[in-house]
């Protein structure tokens, strides 16, 4: 369909065809929420829009504060003065540009001459940024548009390349001749390939470059920073999504756009990317442009003494000028990650690297929103937030998504195993290595053995066969845990900054792969013993490295150095006291027992974000409730309530497509309330049972029904087994259960579909598939029951989290300590454990309705559902409906009474459920990839 161009108010909005209602809201509201700098919570349900409406209005706004600056820079190179006196717009001069040139404070009883004087000279600084910017983007669009207009990027990168590797031959040969020459003869041997598992000197005064992995002479090519958006969501899937949205749109052949991922899936180099671990991917690739930079260094200062360091071969796709090639490539026109890789392997260019070159000239980067809440890697990403837009989509787990990136669980024996590889790493290399590198390996060592101990272990046994005299589970404050295990003179910081730059993980693991995984009789019989040891460690990975069905899978799994998991629990003991707990899980055997490190503020790493964008959005199709996003994410940043704007549409569906029905009691009039001390009883587990049977004999097609629990749902299962009650639903729908084992959901999806594309529809034979599921599982969250696979979504109980546990005993006390009590509310702790289990309620009950046509009913058994503040946390579209029945019979009637109207007399839209039902599948999986 034509584009349509929409006006809402003052604004035009450009959008691909004429929108609902609740898009032009939508639209209009973000534009307001960008244009004020605000912090903005955006809910709007599956099937309305909500990706074109981000799009349409964020890239609207954006055309308009590009116009208006360009408006404002053109004035002032025209009249050649800046706006110190211009109080028309202020508002025009946001950019960087124009930080600092307007509103200095001079110093009182200053002479006028004085402060004229340099008003002057700052209105000319001003106006000469401004020129030499403008120029800039003159040169970059001029670039761009021959880019689009020629073919000849596949002849330029060819006949770079083959420059390239003449080169690369010339120094391979040069090399080998100097290796080969009597110089070569006086310089300590090591065996073949060890070389590169050697630690390089620790350089302690560079440590605040760390994160500098681009060559000093390659710092001229850094563009300035223009106003972008950064768009994040949750997986790559759903940014391939969103981008192919952005394709569709108006904006799609003008937009800037680039993708960015993680090096594990831009890699093009197949010998780091077989390294499996992202862990060991990552410190490879660095150590390859690290040891790029060493040999060009090395070669203009002519110190030939760390030769071994120039037999590691630097990385044949990191090029500068092929990079460049692929950057203005992927900034000509929409390309997707897929379409990035394609574009690296054939330029024989660094998509990686590449994409991260084009994130200055870009209006729209998409990427993974892990890489942008976690500041290590935000910083290495180039990724610059002061004054930008960032979107985050799909953001109903936001929290939990920082609190689980930031808490890091070791167990002992990864301790034991990283003491045992580093200790006989240090015995061999100990001699090669300066006086710096010692001391800091040392301490990571006394630290190793600390951590052992105060879990009451022996660094120097088998964990697995040490028997701890005391069990159970110890929460301490980080500065508790710190006396108590005597690390407390210890600099963290200084250890973790050593652990990340000396790549001491990566040296590790090659060392470990080298001399503890390989037997063979030529090796020194001083590491027969070492081999035996590690062997006797993990045999729980060796048994779960036999468990993939094949050797794709296997290799995905590869285990990396366990001292890249420690990295992260160290750099984790450096969170402020008040913010983080630590957790002593003691069980029997020093092998299964674990330190975990539990954030308990994520706003402490929100802050920044929020402080340094112009404005922020959270988006999703299910944000209720919000309260746990103003409080433990706004409010502890610092985020002042005034800046938060709150926006709900409702769905684009007709009233009566949906029916939400809360029963309170069932067909034997037993109040339905599954609580944790009713629900295993005999009589509630037949209600549900006999609730199923009736709603499965009028509804057709697909019935979805979740459980609290996987325990509770194989109770409940084998209860009606036992009872006949199993039989007497298998009458009515074929029964399908949610598997535990991950890749088994993407069979029985398949199945579950086929059954009831098989099914018939037509009056009085009412057929189809029961699925049975769990809160929380592989179905309820990333998999759309939508038409047929799921007329009816029933919700077993209120699925609360285990109050029990220590975290979230934990957790519930930080925040009754932290926010204030509101009125008449609940406690803040208890509020918490409410609205997780709404959160998982409103996810799992939003998986039927999934577009305009669509419709379903929701059936909610348990009373508990209509207490009002219960009610007020169901999404707005659901809750205005939402009819509570006191008994079975009104409700079940309900159902009969619209059945011919939901089932029969609507034509249900043509889809493939086949091909739609595996797309969930794929999704789910790279879900569980990602988390």
């Amino acid at each position: 369909m034509a584009n349509e161009t929409q006006k809402v108010g003052a604004i035009h909005f450009p959008f691909p065809f004429t929108p609902y209602s609740i898009q032009e809201d939508f639209m209009a509201e973000l534009y307001r929420v960008l244009e004020a700098g605000k912090i903005g919570i955006f809910e709007s349900p599956t099937g309305t829009g909500k990706s074109l409406s981000l799009i349409c209005g964020a890239l609207s706004w954006l055309r308009d504060f590009e116009q208006k600056k360009r408006e404002e820079e053109a004035r002032l190179l025209e009249t050649g003065t800046g706006p110190l006196h211009d109080e028309k717009d202020e508002s025009l001069c946001l950019s960087s540009s124009c930080e600092g040139a307007a509103g200095t404070p001079r110093p009182a009883g200053e002479p006028a001459w004085v402060t004229q004087f340099v008003q002057k000279k700052e209105e000319r600084d001003l106006v000469d940024r401004l020129k030499a910017e403008q120029a800039r983007r003159k040169q970059r669009e001029e670039r761009l548009q021959q880019l689009q207009h020629r073919v000849q990027l596949k002849y330029a990168a060819k006949r770079l390349r083959q420059e390239e590797e003449e080169r690369e031959n010339l120094l391979r040969l040069s090399r080998e001749m100097l290796e080969t020459g009597p110089e070569a003869e006086r310089l300590e041997q090591l065996e073949s390939g060890e070389e590169e598992l050697v630690l390089a000197e620790y350089e302690s005064d560079e440590e605040k470059k760390v994160a500098s992995r681009v060559d000093e002479d390659e710092d001229d090519l850094e563009e300035e920073h223009i106003t972008k958006i950064y768009y994040c969501s949750r997986t790559h899937s759903q940014l391939a999504q969103f981008v192919h949205e952005v394709k569709k749109s108006p904006f799609g052949k003008d937009v800037r756009l680039v993708s960015l991922g993680s090096r594990q899936n831009l890699c093009v180099n197949e010998d780091v990317k077989s390294l499996g671990s992202v862990q060991l991917i990552n410190d490879r690739c660095v150590d390859m442009q690290r040891s790029r930079h060493e040999k060009k260094k090395g070669a203009e200062e002519e110190k030939p003494k760390r030769r071994r360091q120039e037999k590691q071969a630097a990385c044949p796709f990191y090029n500068h000028e092929q990079m460049g090639l692929l950057r203005d490539e992927a900034l000509a026109e929409v390309k997707d990650m897929e379409q990035l890789l394609a574009l690296g392997k054939e330029a024989r260019a660094c998509p990686y690297y590449g994409s991260r070159l084009a994130i200055p000239a870009a209006q729209l980067v998409v990427l993974p929103y892990q890489m942008l809440l976690h500041a290590a890697t935000r910083q290495a990403a180039g990724i610059r937030l002061q004054d930008q837009v960032v979107i985050i989509d799909e953001a109903h787990n936001l929290i939990d998504t920082i609190t689980g990136m930031h808490s890091v669980e070791v167990s002992g024996s990864q301790l034991c195993q990283a003491h045992s590889q580093l200790l006989q790493y240090v015995e061999r290399y100990g001699k090669r290595l300066k006086a710096k590198n010692l001391m800091y390996l040392k301490q990571i060592l006394y630290l190793l053995e600390k951590f052992v101990a105060v879990l009451g272990g022996n660094i120097k046994q088998n964990p697995n066969t040490q028997s701890l005299s005391q069990t159970g589970t110890e929460l301490k404050t980080i500065n508790d845990f710190l006396f108590q295990s005597q690390i407390d003179n210890i600099n963290l910081f200084k250890v973790q900054r050593y652990c990340e730059k000396s790549m001491i993980s990566r040296k590790l693991f090659g060392f470990t792969e080298r001399y503890g995984a390989v037997f063979s009789s030529r090796e020194q019989p001083k590491l027969a013993g070492f081999q035996q040891f590690l062997q006797s460690l993990q045999p729980r990975t060796t048994e779960a490295l036999a468990a993939p069905a094949d050797e794709s899978q296997a290799s995905t799994l590869r285990p990396a150095s366990p001292l890249m998991h420690i990295q992260g629990f160290l750099a984790a003991l450096t969170t402020a006291n008040q913010d983080g707990r630590v957790i002593l899980s003691r069980q029997g055997s020093l092998s299964q027992s674990t330190l975990k490190f539990l954030l308990l503020n994520p706003a402490v790493h929100f802050a920044q974000v929020v402080k340094e964008c112009r404005a922020v959005v959270i988006a999703g199709g299910t944000m209720q409730p919000v309260s746990d996003f103003r409080q433990q994410l706004l409010a502890c940043a610092g985020v002042e309530a005034e800046r938060v704007v709150e926006f709900s549409c409702g769905h684009v569906i007709p009233p009566d497509n949906i029916l939400p029905l809360v029963i309170c009691s069932g067909i034997s009039n037993q109040p339905l309330e599954f609580t944790f001390q009713k629900r295993e009883l005999p009589q509630m587990m037949d209600e549900v049972g006999r609730i199923l049977c009736n709603l499965c004999g009028v509804v057709p097609g697909g019935v979805v029904c979740f459980f609290p629990s996987y325990e509770y749902l194989r109770q409940v299962h084998a209860h009606w087994e036992k009872g006949g009650l199993l039989g007497r639903l298998a009458a009515r729908k074929k029964i399908f259960q949610e598997p535990k084992s991950a890749h088994q959901v993407e069979q029985v999806l398949l199945a579950y579909s086929r059954c009831i594309q098989a099914c018939g529809q037509e009056r009085g034979q009412v057929t189809g598939a029961l699925l049975l599921s769990v809160v929380g599982g592989k179905m309820s969250e990333g998999i759309n029951f939508s038409d047929n696979l799921g007329r009816c979504v029933v919700m077993v109980g209120m699925p609360f989290p285990n109050i029990r546990s220590a975290e979230l005993q934990e957790k519930m006390a930080y925040l009754d300590q932290t926010l204030p009590r509101a009125p008449g509310q609940a406690p803040p702790g208890k509020a918490l454990v409410e609205n997780l289990c709404m959160k998982a309620v409103n996810q799992s009950i939003g998986r039927a309705i999934r577009h305009q046509k669509d419709f379903a009913s929701v059936v909610l058994l348990d009373q508990r559902y209509a207490r009002p503040p219960v009610l007020a946390k169901l999404p707005a579209w659901i809750r205005a409906r939402v009819e509570v029945k006191a008994t079975f019979g009104p409700a079940i009637a309900a159902v009969q009474k619209v059945s011919p109207t939901f089932f029969f007399l609507r034509a249900s839209p043509p889809r493939d459920h086949i091909s739609h039902c595996l797309l969930s599948a794929q999704f789910h999986r790279e879900k569980s990839a990602s988390s």
